[in-house]
């Protein structure tokens, strides 16, 4: 048997995701993030979001539950993880895990879409040809690469967490590769889900199967209720560009 629950936490909005914004809205070509992007750290903004998920972690832990906590080694993930067991008063030892970091995007790193389209226009055509799904930048990765980290991290924590509840703050298209993964999706699935769903900053996503093995089901996708139950501001960052890339 092994896990019968996983909570999907996206991380609270980053200084990135509000550089992106603020590109993007400038028609600027390149981001200007902070750091490199696994040390960009949380937004003021972000941290209250954190804190927003452990009010919810506070109202949903109990008996033993959640038995695992499992972190992207990126800053903003364990920023978020962190805030939130403070929050909720949970003893839990976060395990970091590099195959549930971010997407690597190789030399689009920190360009914005109209970046991509005037400093590689050949890599934008390439990019409309071939789909988000199996899209690999030069030096990056394809949301492909990504799903096979998943089914590797899978198998390893259902030999960690025998029957358990896990907690996985990640990243969002790290939470979409889970979905399509765990409920068995295929691509153009995927794709039609992502056109019109997106993982916000700190919201959860909950993935279940009582018996412990099998295709698990979506509990509930990207809730944002306890945000606005506390009164702190949903964003909806698409740390992952293109998603009107089918």
């Amino acid at each position: 048997m092994g896990s019968k629950e996983l909570w999907l936490i996206r991380h609270g909005e980053s200084e990135a995701n509000v550089a992106a914004m603020h590109a993007e809205r400038s028609g600027a070509e390149v981001i200007e993030a902070p750091a490199r992007d696994a040390d960009v750290a949380l937004s003021e903004l972000g941290i209250e979001q954190a804190r927003a998920v452990g009010v919810w972690l506070r109202e949903n832990a109990h008996q033993g539950v959640p038995t695992s906590a499992w972190v992207s080694p990126y800053v903003r993930a364990r920023q978020t993880l962190g805030a939130a067991l403070a929050e909720a008063g949970l003893d839990l030892e976060p395990r970091q895990d590099e195959r549930i970091r971010d997407r690597e995007l190789g030399v689009l790193d920190l360009l914005t879409s109209l970046g991509v389209d005037v400093r590689f226009p050949d890599e934008a055509a390439r990019r409309r040809w071939l789909g988000k799904f199996y899209y690999r930048p030069p030096g990056g990765e394809s949301w492909a690469d990504v799903a096979l980290r998943i089914r590797s991290f899978l198998r390893d924590l259902d030999d960690t967490d025998d029957g358990g509840v896990s907690l996985v703050v990640a990243h969002d298209a790290v939470i979409m590769l889970f979905l399509y993964v765990c409920d068995g999706l295929a691509e153009e699935e995927l794709l039609d889900f992502a056109h019109h769903h997106t993982v916000g900053n700190a919201t959860v996503t909950r993935l279940v199967r009582p018996t412990g093995e099998g295709r698990w089901s979506v509990g509930v996708f990207a809730d944002a209720e306890h945000l606005e139950r506390v009164g702190v501001t949903a964003t909806e960052h698409g740390g992952d560009q293109d998603a009107d890339i089918h």
